[in-house]
C-alpha cells in the first residue's frame, strides 16, 4: 500500500517545485520545436530537390529526344495522309473497304499512330468482336486510374479546413509581427533600410508560401523572439503555451510537405524520375536508353509507313496489304500479353481476398 505524504512533505518549496516543472516542460517543448523545424527543413529540401530534378530530367529528355519525336510526328502525319489518299482515290468492294479500314483502325488502337476520328462506322459489330480485347484493356487502365484518383483524393482530405484556417491565422500573426519589426520605412539609416528590405523579401516569400517554419527560422536568425523571465512562472507558462501551439502547426506543415512529396512522386513526371534514378543506379545511361527505344519505335513506324506507301503506290496487292504488316502483328501480341498480365494480377487479388474470407469463416 503506497505511503501517504505528510503535511510537511506536501508544502516543501511548492513554488520552486512548480517552477521547476514548468521549466522542464519548456525545455521539452523547445527540443520538440527544434526537431520539427529540422524535419521540415529536410523535407522541404527533399521536395525542392525532387522537383528540380524532375524539371532537369524532363528538360534533358525533351532536348535530347526532340529530333526523334519530331521524326515520329512526321511519320505519323505521313501515314494518316497516305490512308486518306487511299480512301479518296482507290475504289474497293464493300468487304475490301472494311478490311482496309480495319487495318487503319488497328494501327491507331495499337498506338503505332495517333488516333484520329474518321467516318468509319463505330457501331460495326464485326469490328466490335475483332477488337473486344481493346475495350477490356481500356477498362483495366480506367480502373487503375480510378484507384489512383481515389488515393489522391483520400490523401488530400486528411487535413480539415478548420485546421488550415487556424494555421493561416497563426502564420499571418507571425508575418505581421516580423513585418512590424523589419519594415524598411522604419529604418533610420540607408544601410539598415537596405538590410531590412532583403529581410522583408524573405518574410514575404515565406508568408506567400504559407511557411510558418521559415518565419520562425527568420525570427531565430535575427534574434527577435520575445524574451521571458525564466524565474517567472507566468512567463514560462505563457511561453510553453505559445510553443505548444507552434509545434502543432509545425507538425501540420510537416505532414503537408510529406503529402506533397508523395503526390509529386506519383505523377507521370515523378515516376519518370524514379525510373531515371533506378536505371542510373544500375549503371546505365537513362537518356541513351530512351533514345534507343525511340529509334526502335521510329524503325517500326518507318516500316509501316513503307508498307502503307507501297499499297498506296500499288506496289503490293490488296491481299498482301490485308494480311497486315509484321510490325503491327508483333505490337498486338505485346498488347495482348500485357493485357493478360493485368487480368492475371486482378484475378490474383480476387483469389487472395476469397481465400482470406474462407479462412475467417473456418475460424468461426
Amino acid at each position: 500500500m503506497p505511503r501517504k505524504s505528510s503535511a510537511s512533505e506536501r508544502t516543501v518549496s511548492p513554488t520552486t517545485l512548480a517552477l521547476s516543472e514548468y521549466q522542464l516542460r519548456l525545455l521539452a517543448l523547445e527540443k520538440e520545436h527544434q526537431r520539427l523545424l529540422n524535419l521540415i527543413k529536410k523535407k522541404r529540401t527533399e521536395l525542392n530537390n525532387f522537383v528540380t530534378q524532375m524539371r532537369s530530367v524532363a528538360t534533358e529528355m525533351f532536348s535530347q529526344g526532340m529530333p526523334s519525336m519530331q521524326k515520329m510526328a512526321e511519320l505519323d502525319e505521313e501515314i494518316h495522309n497516305l490512308f486518306q489518299n487511299i480512301f479518296k482515290t482507290r475504289k474497293f468492294g464493300k468487304q475490301t473497304q472494311k478490311k482496309v479500314e480495319d487495318i487503319y483502325r488497328r494501327l491507331q488502337l495499337s498506338g503505332v499512330i495517333s488516333f484520329k476520328p474518321t467516318n468509319i462506322d463505330q457501331d460495326d459489330t464485326e469490328l466490335d468482336d475483332m477488337f473486344g480485347n481493346f475495350s477490356e484493356e481500356d477498362f483495366f487502365r480506367e480502373a487503375a486510374k480510378r484507384r489512383q484518383e481515389h488515393q489522391n483524393t483520400e490523401s488530400e482530405t486528411i487535413s480539415p479546413s478548420a485546421s488550415r484556417s487556424e494555421d493561416s491565422r497563426k502564420i499571418r500573426t507571425s508575418f505581421l509581427r516580423l513585418a512590424e519589426i523589419f519594415h524598411p520605412d522604419k529604418a533610420t539609416d540607408r544601410e539598415t533600410q537596405q538590410r531590412h528590405t532583403e529581410i522583408m523579401k524573405e518574410i514575404n516569400r515565406a508568408y506567400q508560401d504559407g511557411d510558418l517554419a521559415r518565419l520562425i527560422e527568420i525570427e531565430q536568425k535575427y534574434q527577435v523572439g520575445e524574451t521571458i523571465d525564466s524565474n517567472n512562472e507566468d512567463d514560462v507558462n505563457k511561453q510553453c503555451q505559445k510553443i505548444e501551439q507552434h509545434n502543432q502547426l509545425l507538425q501540420n506543415q510537416y505532414e503537408t510537405l510529406k503529402r506533397e512529396l508523395s503526390q509529386v512522386k506519383r505523377t507521370p513526371e515523378g515516376e519518370i524520375v524514379a525510373d531515371y534514378r533506378k536505371v542510373k543506379k544500375a549503371g546505365f545511361d537513362p537518356v541513351s536508353q530512351m533514345l534507343e527505344q525511340l529509334e526502335s519505335q521510329i524503325s517500326i513506324i518507318s516500316d509501316i509507313r513503307n508498307f502503307v506507301k507501297d499499297f498506296h503506290d500499288e506496289k503490293i496487292t490488296i491481299k498482301e496489304f490485308i494480311a497486315g504488316p509484321q510490325a503491327l502483328e508483333t505490337d498486338e501480341e505485346e498488347i495482348l500479353s500485357d493485357l493478360l498480365e493485368e487480368m492475371m494480377a486482378e484475378l490474383g487479388e480476387v483469389i487472395i481476398v476469397q481465400t482470406s474470407q474462407r479462412k475467417r469463416k473456418r475460424r468461426r
